[in-house]
């Protein structure tokens, strides 16, 4: 089996966020980029797969030379190749269209991507993957399991879960319930060593300019310091829930 798993290189998420360039680009100073933990998730059931049902797993990632470590981090943990197209991934449309492109001539039997980046949250990559390919698409896949050229797959609904079957190939848009947190591999010494000599394709974008473009950035405002009610008095805490917090 074939399974491509698209990965996304994310600030961590203990990072202090700020911009540049009067709020229109985001600062990258100074910031630790680590894989995106929805393609994490991703990436491990891929391992999984692969070691139930025999096949490959490749990586796939739109962006310039700064996202390899996060690359090889991806080898390191198991994936057997790599491919980065040279372009930075700041539009969803763009993004999917160059991954498309390349899996138009280089197909896949299994199409992992996150349901969404830790970044900037568009959640749209992977919907739009299966539309420009002509694919069946889960998004919110919280289990997996493969049988042959059949999918059962569990989703996320409101009030509840969903469960589907499909026909190979599919994409899904996962998230934490493919696999645990505990389930997650860590790279050992053996993985880093043989991840230096796999192969990590770079190719050129297909197209150079974005569809969209961003404006500006605006962080949430502060938190107010927290106001401290004494327990007996009630009537001072629902004034304050009334008027000013404005809960009830």
């Amino acid at each position: 089996m074939n399974i491509v798993v698209c990965i996304s290189s994310v600030p961590d998420t203990t990072s202090k966020i700020n911009f540049t360039d009067n709020n229109t680009k985001f600062d990258s100073c100074g910031i630790q980029f680590v894989i995106n933990p929805n393609d994490e998730f991703g990436l491990t059931k891929a391992m999984v797969l692969k070691e139930a049902n025999g096949g490959t797993v490749k990586v796939i990632t739109v962006g310039d030379a700064t996202t390899e470590p996060v690359i090889r981090k991806t080898l390191a943990i198991g994936a057997d190749s790599a491919v980065r197209i040279n372009k930075t991934a700041s539009d969803s449309y763009t993004t999917a269209l160059e991954i498309a492109t390349y899996l138009k001539e280089n197909p896949a039997d299994l199409i992992i991507a996150g349901k969404e980046s830790l970044d900037y949250n568009g959640g749209a990559v992977p919907g739009m993957i299966a539309e420009m390919l002509d694919l069946p698409f889960v998004n919110a896949c919280n289990g997996l399991e493969i049988a042959e050229n059949n999918a059962k797959v569990s989703r996320e609904i409101d009030g509840g879960k969903e469960y589907l079957s499909a026909s190979l190939p599919l994409v899904i848009g996962g998230q934490k319930g493919l696999v645990e947190e505990s389930e997650l591999r860590i790279p050992n010494m053996r993985g880093i060593m043989q991840a230096r000599s796999k192969p990590l394709q770079v190719i050129e974008a297909s197209i150079s300019e974005d569809f969209t473009t961003s404006i500006s950035f605006e962080k949430p405002a502060e938190k107010e310091a927290c106001k401290l009610v004494d327990s007996n008095n009630v009537a001072e805490l629902v004034n304050l829930l009334h008027n000013e917090a404005k809960v009830i």
